[in-house]
């Protein structure tokens, strides 16, 4: 009789000593990967204020430990394979840093095809990954895409004319920007951001073709005197960029926790994505600007000879494309009209 209480106490006892252990499976903390500094503007302005979203909509049950500046290891262009490996939950990163492997969404890294307005960029990229790139990236499961505000030409000397660029040893992010640099004459060198002040200590390149909203992560301005925007829509170029997530990881998350990382993905993270650039972006301008800085806004002409002479770049594209069974051309067209549609009403 006893041994049966003893045994019967003891089935009693033992949901009461599961429910704690269940209640932890439910919670679940992420290790989100990139490459820049922890002071950068994506990772104060947007990365952070994410993680804490999904930490309040969760009752501080889903939780995002942001690892900056590769801390985890390897180098920039390891870390979509990081995702996909399942070396880190989560990765921001460059698709350009992976040339080729996602042809794409290179649509809007063409020359003069997206917006100055990271806000106009972001949906515009988003939604086109929605409709067509979902197989390109299906080996990981992508949170957000998105692209960026107008690039600005950063260099050791002037660029006013397309003839300044000539010789310019140039870092980009982006394939599609490389061959347009090169179609301007420009010598083109392909560099993950983070290498850039090493590059140019080096004299290895002699500037660099970023938005505003980088330069303080990486001194910029302390290395380069000379900066040249673009006026207006559509800009110079763009990198585009996406939050990947190990697939593994995603399925075996918790129903109420997925649905609440899904309802801060796709465009409600790709939204929030776009104050780094359009919010922080003018600050830091304004602060290079007080530095004493050259900024120098190229005239609609020369705009207007630049977008010429880099033409070649799409019609290259196009034909690269239908090499491999994808028709740029309609991707393109797509691409134009979204940034056209988002950009409505957008100075």
């Amino acid at each position: 009789m006893t041994n049966r209480r003893t045994i019967l106490a003891a089935g009693l006892a033992a949901p009461a000593l599961l429910r704690p252990q269940a209640a932890r499976a439910q919670e679940l903390t992420l290790r989100l990967h990139h490459f820049l500094p922890a002071i950068s503007n994506v990772h104060r302005f947007f990365l952070q204020p994410w993680a804490a979203k999904l930490a309040a909509d969760s009752n501080n049950r889903l939780r995002v430990q942001i690892f900056p500046s590769m801390q985890l290891g390897g180098a920039p262009p390891q870390l979509y394979d990081q995702a996909r490996d399942g070396v880190v939950d989560i990765v921001w990163t460059l698709p350009g840093y992976t040339p080729g492997r996602f042809p794409s969404i290179e649509a809007f890294e063409l020359p003069f095809v997206a917006h100055k307005r990271a806000s106009v960029n972001v949906q515009a990229v988003q939604t086109l990954y929605e409709r067509r790139m979902r197989a390109e990236f299906s080996e990981t499961h992508l949170i957000t895409a998105w692209g960026h505000d107008a690039g600005v030409i950063h260099a050791k000397r002037e660029v006013r004319r397309q003839e300044d660029m000539a010789g310019l040893k140039l870092r980009f992010p982006t394939r599609q920007a490389g061959e347009a640099l090169r179609a301007l004459g420009a010598a083109p060198i392909g560099l993950p951001v983070p290498q850039v002040p090493e590059a140019l200590a080096q004299g290895v390149i002699d500037g660099a073709v970023v938005p505003w909203e980088v330069v303080p992560s990486i001194r910029l301005h302390e290395a380069l005197r000379f900066h040249t925007e673009f006026e207006g829509s559509p800009t110079f170029y763009i990198a585009t960029f996406i939050l990947a997530m190990n697939k593994a990881k995603y399925e075996a998350m918790a129903p109420d926790l997925r649905a609440i990382l899904d309802a801060n993905s796709g465009m409600a993270a790709a939204r929030m994505a776009a104050r780094p650039w359009d919010e922080e972006g003018p600050k830091v301008e304004e602060m290079v600007r007080r530095r004493g800085n050259q900024i120098i806004s190229l005239s609609p002409e020369e705009t207007a000879r630049f977008r010429r002479t880099t033409e070649p770049v799409i019609t290259n594209w196009v034909a690269a494309m239908r090499e491999r069974n994808i028709n740029g051309g309609a991707l393109l067209e797509e691409a134009r009209a979204l940034v056209a549609q988002f950009g409505q009403g957008v100075a």
